[in-house]
Parts: C-alpha cells; structure tokens; sequence
C-alpha cells in the first residue's frame, strides 16, 4: 500500500489551496487502509465512519428498489465522500462495492468540530465538496422522482389505451368477418324487384336509421322487453335470423309498428331479404361506430398526453385554463382512479380568468397532489377525491381534498422536507412534495396542508399573474 503525503493530496483538485501543515495534520489522524475487489464501503442504514478519501481504484454507489439495483454513481481516484463538515447525514444511505482494490484514507467523524474550530481552509475545501454533492445528488434524485411518476403515467397510458385498441382489432376482424358473409344476403336482395317508391322508401329509412342521433337509453329490462316483441313478430311474420335482427332493430330505436308500416308497404314476399338487408347494414354501421368511438378516444388520449407533457411548447410562461391541466391530468391517471374505485366530485369556478404559469411545470403538481391523494385513499371505503378551483382576489386558489385516515400530526411538518417519504422502500423518493413547494414558488405561490382524520387538504395558491 503506497504511503500519503501532502503532495497526494493537494493532487486532489479541492485540496489545492490548502495550507500543508492542515493537510499533514488530516493524514496524521486519518485512518489508512486497501479494501480488496467486492467489498462494501457502506451499506444504507449504517452510520457513517468519517470521511473517506480515494487514492487508487472505483468504489460504484447503489441503491436496491424493487429488487432492481440502480446504480447512482462511479468514484474514481480523488473522489471525497462519507460524512463531511455541517452535513446533517450521518447513516449510509448507498451500497458502496469495490470495483477493484481501493486504497482509501478516513478522517474519523469525531475530529470533525477539532476541524472546524482550527482548520479554516480545509473545512472550507470540504464544506466545498458537500454542496456539490448535494447539488449533485438532488438533481439526481429529481431526475429520478421524474422517471418514476412518468413510469406511473406510461403504465396508465398504456392500459388506457390498450382499451381503445383492443376495441379496434376486435371490431375491424368482426367487419371483416361480417362483409364475407354479405354476398349471400346480396343475391337474396336482387332476387326482389322493388318499385321506384319501395326502393325511395327503403333508402328514406336507413338514412332516418342511421342519422337518429337521438335514441333513448334504454334499461337491460326494458331492451329485453322490446327484444321480445320484435322476437315475436318476426317469428310471426317467418323472418330469417331473427335473434340478431332484434338486438339491431331495438339498438336503433326501430318499434313493432315500424315493421307493421314496412310490412304495409312492401310485398310479403319480400320482406324477409329486405329485413335482412337492413340488419347487415345497420350491423356494418355499428361496427364502423364502435372503431370510430375507439379511435376517438385514443386520439383524445394522445391530445390529452401533448396538451400534459406540453411537448410543443418551451418552458415559457403563457396564459392558460387551469382546469384543461388538472383534468388532463385525471385522464393520465384514470387507471388509478378506476381501481381505487375512487370517486371524483369537481368543483370549479369556470368563470376564473387564465392564469400565467409555465404549464408543463404546473402539471408537475396536479399530479404529485393527485396521486398522492389517490394512494392515500387505498382501500379506503367510499373513497373520494375532490378537486376545487376558486377566485381569492388576485390569487387563484385550488384545493385538492381526499376523504382518506389523514396524515399524522407528527410528520406534517416535515411532509415538504427533501427526500422525507412514507412510502415503502422503491415507491418514491421523497421528493414529491419537495417538487410541489419549489414549483409553486417559482409562480411566487404558496402550498399548505389542512389536515384531520376522514379530510386532507393540499391548498395551491398563486396569483393569476404569476
């Protein structure tokens, strides 16, 4: 093990401009020491030993969430780590595992006032390498707040969409099936001959059929009611395929005494291949409705994800409807919501002017508070998320309340300290709420919390010309 000097040191970038005889004096009392290839360093929970110096090999820093190991970090030679001078962290909270041997040397913790008190520019140089770190790590840990709750948004999307899409595959392979079938019923259809009036009268009523917009919304007991009347109809009147031409005919609000005014007015004969025609053309006109409302809504989602993300704009500040934000973001964790079986009760002043804010960063909030509440309310009975929008002068006030046990009061005010979480380990990172306050002052706002078993309430106020 090759033996430390000043000159080592000083070889260290922070260290440079430190008198010799402070350095001489940190060697002096350090401990000096090789680990071998594998060993840890630390280990999350255990309480830090000093300060650690690196001379040779790779110390990489880890943490375990959900099984999965991420790394946070590589130290090369040079690198000062462990506790140091004001820091208020004093347990591990990394795995750190030798990559190679590594030659170290650790400034016991309880020097550290003997440092302070008599060593001005050594502490100085540490006090140094500790706001860098936590710069360093912060944004790390913001980076990875964010990665996660785009992890909760993707997985939401996509089982959002997967509804929609499913839909699609589905009703495009029945239409396909569907017009393989209709060569059939086609030579059913020529074997008629129809009057110029009967054919006017025929098509007067699928363009009536299908351009009812207005078809009333019938219950399962009374669908089966009608089901059955026409059933029996058109058994009465020997029509083939009757099952389906019934659940059509009632879909489309077509009654008995339709069918007795078409009977009327076409020959009996025909009035079999004529219903039949009817049937597959409104059968076709369902299908394609179906695929046209599936992909509605998966346009809707996509609108929903650009008008979120806010991806075709930059990070300026606009004036906008604070509601389109908090909505949108109702729709990116709908999944959530759906299996909270959660209820969402609005209550917003859609008179309130636009507000000035950097949107994307907005967004941010909605939906930190959102699901925060949502996690708060599981399996919560008759669980309820309220979201309020009101006018305070020249502010704008929204209130985000859920019905769940509360937070308890020993933690409330620690609830918007960085990397504080009462979540398990691997499903969040503290920074949440963090991440709430520090936008909320950037609009020259505020975020309290209101609190008591059965209400939780997340209060955003900032001024509409934020």
């Amino acid at each position: 093990m090759k033996e430390i000097g000043v000159k080592d040191l000083q070889a260290i970038e922070v260290f440079r401009e430190v008198p010799d005889d402070q350095l001489q004096w940190m060697i002096d009392r350090s401990q000096h020491y090789e680990l071998p290839e594998g060993e840890l360093m630390t280990r999350p929970g255990e309480p830090l030993t000093g300060t650690h110096i690196l001379f040779s090999g790779r110390i990489e820093l880890y943490r375990m969430q959900n099984n999965t190991k991420h790394v946070i970090a590589e130290l090369a030679p040079g690198a000062v780590t462990g506790m140091l001078p004001f820091s208020r962290g004093k347990i591990g909270i990394a795995y750190g595992v030798c990559l190679e041997p590594t030659q170290l040397m650790t400034f016991p913790k309880e020097l550290l006032k003997e440092l302070i008190v008599s060593h001005y520019e050594l502490t100085q140089a540490l006090v140094i390498v500790m706001t860098s770190r936590v710069r360093e790590f912060t944004e790390l840990e913001q980076q990875n707040e964010k990665m996660m709750a785009l992890g909760k948004l993707s997985a939401g999307l996509a089982h959002e969409l997967n509804n929609p899409a499913a839909a699609i595959v589905r009703s495009s392979a029945s239409l396909k099936e569907h017009l393989l079938m209709q060569p059939d019923s086609f030579k059913s259809l020529l074997s008629i001959h129809l009057s110029h009036e009967e054919i006017d009268l025929l098509n007067d009523k699928m363009v009536s059929l299908l351009n009812n917009t207005s078809r009333p919304v019938l219950s399962m007991m009374k669908r089966s009611e009608k089901e059955d009347e026409i059933l029996d109809w058109l058994d009465m009147n020997r029509i083939d395929g009757c099952d389906d031409i019934a659940d059509n005919l009632v879909e489309f609000g077509v009654g008995e005494g339709d069918l007795e005014d078409l009977k009327a007015r076409i020959n009996h004969t025909d009035l079999s291949p004529v219903l039949t025609w009817i049937n597959n053309s409104l059968t076709t006109e369902r299908m394609v409705a179906d695929i046209q409302e599936a992909s509605k809504r998966i346009a809707e989602l996509v609108g929903s994800v650009k008008t979120f993300t806010h991806m075709d704009r930059g990070g300026e500040r606009e004036y906008v409807d604070i509601h389109v934000g908090i909505r949108n973001t109702l729709i990116m964790l709908n999944y959530k919501l759906k299996k909270g079986n959660i209820k969402v009760m609005e209550d917003f002043d859609l008179t309130l002017p636009p507000v000035k804010a950097m949107v994307g960063e907005l967004n941010q909030v909605w939906t930190n508070l959102i699901d925060n509440a949502i996690d708060a309310l599981d399996n919560q009975p008759d669980a309820e998320l309220t979201l309020i929008s009101r006018r305070d002068k020249e502010f704008v006030k929204v209130t985000i309340c859920d019905n769940g046990p509360g937070v308890p009061a020993e933690i409330r005010s620690k609830i918007f300290d960085p990397f504080f979480t009462t979540k398990s380990v691997g499903k969040g990172t503290g920074l949440g709420l963090d991440v709430v306050n520090r936008i909320v002052r950037q609009h020259r706002g505020t975020v309290t919390l209101h609190s008591q078993p059965g209400r939780t309430e997340f209060v955003v106020c900032f001024p509409f010309n934020g």
